[in-house]
């Protein structure tokens, strides 16, 4: 199947003048034993709930206050009764699958079709990701194709393109995200490879910590929020 061939009826929208830019998060329902399976693993599921609900404070902390157009992407269906802003997130499903790539390759479709020139996306899993950064990886945007925030894991908490500097962002898209295996230590290495392979340009912002195992939230536990739930 060819990129963007998929229906876009679960996708926001058009409404109102479109900006420039456009974040992209990816979350999943937050349900007991579905969320955070490596952490609940040694600290079990209620917690590794709880922990879930701190991130996703986090995140949307951290976006709210950014001046682009947001899109939520939640992994089952969507809550318009949660801490996500109603008005403030464009809401919609996650493509149907268990492909994570196909994924994420739809969504940066569905933003590019929209009119965005510069897209991003981060999930739900860093709490030292901050608004500073991803202010930044925009404007590393301005001058390189594509931006990625490596995680220490040998993933990536962030990866985005400026569809405007490539020639051809569907084969990029397609050759980073089809087909491709994930939740390995090369996820990071095997996009980099990628870009270079096309001689496309990409910016690397800090290493930082996605948080899928106790040790990662012993690390970075500090900057969580702290909530009621």
């Amino acid at each position: 199947m060819k990129a963007g061939a998929l229906a876009d009826k679960n996708f926001p929208q058009k409404c109102g003048a479109v900006q420039e830019e456009a974040i992209i998060i990816f979350i999943k329902n937050p349900r007991l034993g579905k969320v955070k399976t490596r952490l609940a693993a040694t600290l079990g599921n209620e917690r590794a709930l709880e922990i879930y609900h701190e991130l996703m404070a986090h995140t949307m902390l951290i976006t709210s206050g950014l001046p682009v157009d947001k899109y939520l992407f939640y992994s089952d269906f969507v809550d318009n009764n949660d801490i996500w802003n109603n008005e403030m997130y464009k809401k919609s499903v996650q493509h149907e699958g268990n492909d994570l790539g196909l994924k994420m390759q739809e969504s940066f479709m569905k933003c590019m079709n929209t009119g965005h020139k510069k897209a991003l996306i981060i999930g739900s899993d860093c709490l030292e990701l901050s608004a500073e950064l991803i202010e930044d990886g925009f404007k590393l945007l301005s001058e390189d194709s594509v931006v990625i925030g490596p995680a220490n894991d040998g993933g990536y908490y962030m990866i985005g393109f400026n569809f405007e500097l490539l020639s051809d962002p569907i084969n990029l898209l397609e050759n980073l995200f089809l087909n491709k295996a994930w939740s390995h230590e090369n996820v990071l290495k095997e996009a980099i490879e990628v870009c270079k392979k096309l001689s496309i340009s990409i910016a690397e912002l800090p290493t930082l910590t996605d948080i899928d195992e106790e040790k990662d939230y012993e690390k970075t536990k500090h900057l969580a929020l702290k909530l009621v739930i």
